[in-house]
């Protein structure tokens, strides 16, 4: 099931649905006969990126090498994947695997020593993506 986007109603995606065997079947943002959770998963990463767009998130490392936005998509990707949605009560890592990865700031302490500072500064950009994910 999709959207009626152009990328999906291609003569490409036609004919790799058809050598599969598979039906192509689409629906229409917020239409009764569909969930609608495709269109919602989209709507979520387009906020969660303008969110990082828009508030410039920047934060620097131990080198004091600034990570823009475009380099932060990996924990963009982790945030969504370990936060609970609102229509499942489930994160997507649940969903898909059935088990959630053990994220770093789960067993990180904040004063151990020896830790190395790019691991504190990852465990950061986890929890200011997450702030920002929810906003």
């Amino acid at each position: 099931m999709s959207d009626r986007d152009l990328k999906f109603t291609s003569a490409l995606w036609t004919n790799i649905h058809q050598l599969f065997g598979a039906k192509m079947c689409f629906s229409t943002a917020y239409h009764p006969k569909t969930d609608g959770l495709a269109e919602r998963m989209i709507q979520t990463l387009e906020d969660m990126v303008k969110q990082f767009c828009a508030y410039g998130l920047e934060l620097k490392n131990c080198d004091g090498f600034t990570h823009y936005w475009c380099t932060l998509l990996t924990a963009l990707k982790l945030t969504y994947k370990t936060s609970i949605h609102a229509i499942t009560n489930k994160t997507p890592a649940i969903l898909a695997k059935e088990w959630n990865p053990k994220l770093a700031q789960d067993s990180l302490r904040k004063h151990l020593v020896g830790i190395h500072p790019t691991a504190t500064s990852f465990k950061e950009i986890i929890e200011n993506s997450r702030k920002n994910a929810i906003r």
